[in-house]
């Protein structure tokens, strides 16, 4: 195996550490670290050998030195910042010469999807993008599940998904939606993936509720009809949660639970085993999602028809 070179930015973020333990675990060299945050003393369990800036444009010109000789040139850049810099530092890693590992969203509307693909082509270089539910073996098996039943068949889905967060989360890049393009994006973007990786093509998308901390609304696909509801708010945590967790999570298929509460933290290192196999998620596999988002973040709020609303919907309009 040789041995990969990596830069993270964005490496004081909640979801980087994950990044560094792929990469050390599969036995790759993160070589380079950046964040304007210098609380990162996570690097010292992990990586301790890496070079750090807090200054962008100090770390720019580092990884660009590090070109001049083919054992220390960056192979990938791996970016785990607020998602309103995704763009711009995809674009900087792929002129770095370096394919881009990137969290989600990759970004906020189709249009910049394609600039990022006009920015592969000058390069020559590829985006990445962690799908990591695509890679959960509950997933794998619902979608096998779904392919196996008739093709006439559409499957009720209610997805609620509720992830308490403290009065800091309005205050932080993620309540304004300037930057973290709105809650429904912020922590349902991986959610409208997997429903369009199971499900199929995306037909109805209808918005029935959108707020700061919180949104609902209906989607249909080519074998699913899906009520969501999506929310950072504790107080919307069923009774039977409260007080004992601080996130609630459920997918109801036809009136049974899909079961996916664990494995998540090794799905990253699986995500980066794939895409160093060359069979990592690119721009047109995140195309539909991004869309999704791209709509619910835009349409107009309409009222629920019959059947169509979620159970939390009739709380918030109350």
């Amino acid at each position: 195996m040789t041995t990969k070179n990596f830069a993270l930015i964005g490496a004081a973020g909640y979801i980087a550490p994950r990044h560094m333990r792929a990469i050390k675990d599969l036995g790759h060299n993160l070589a380079v670290a950046y964040d304007i945050n210098d609380s990162v003393g996570i690097i010292d369990s992990i990586s301790p050998q890496s070079e750090f800036f807090t200054e962008f444009e100090r770390f720019y010109d580092y990884a660009h030195r590090l070109k001049r000789n083919p054992a220390t040139a960056l192979d990938y850049v791996s970016i785990c910042t607020p998602n309103y810099l995704h763009h711009p530092h995809i674009t900087a890693g792929l002129r770095l010469g370096c394919d881009v590992i990137c969290e989600k969203p990759l970004v906020p509307t189709p249009e910049l999807l394609d600039d990022l693909a006009l920015v592969e082509r000058e390069t020559g270089k590829r985006v990445y993008n962690i799908l990591q539910l695509r890679h959960h073996d509950a997933i794998l098996a619902l979608r096998q599940k779904v392919a196996a039943a008739p093709a006439d068949t559409k499957f009720d889905v209610e997805l609620t998904y509720i992830t308490s967060r403290g009065k800091w989360y309005l205050e932080s890049w993620k309540g304004d939606p300037r930057k973290s393009f709105g809650v429904a994006t912020n922590i349902g973007v991986h959610f409208y993936d997997m429903l369009h990786f199971v499900f199929g093509q995306l037909q109805d998308n209808v918005v029935h509720y959108s707020g700061e901390t919180k949104a609902a609304g209906y989607l249909e696909y080519e074998r699913a009809r899906v009520r969501w509801f999506l929310s950072v708010d504790a107080h919307d945590l069923p009774d039977e949660v409260k007080g004992k967790k601080t996130t609630f999570r459920s997918i109801d298929i036809g009136g049974e639970q899909l079961e996916f509460s664990e494995g998540f933290t090794e799905l990253h290192k699986v995500s980066y085993e794939e895409i160093l196999a060359g069979r990592g998620y690119g721009l047109e596999d995140a195309r539909h999602c991004i869309e999704t988002v791209n709509v619910i973040r835009t349409a107009p709020v309409v009222a629920a028809r019959d059947g169509m609303g979620h159970p939390m919907l009739g709380r918030l309009l109350a």
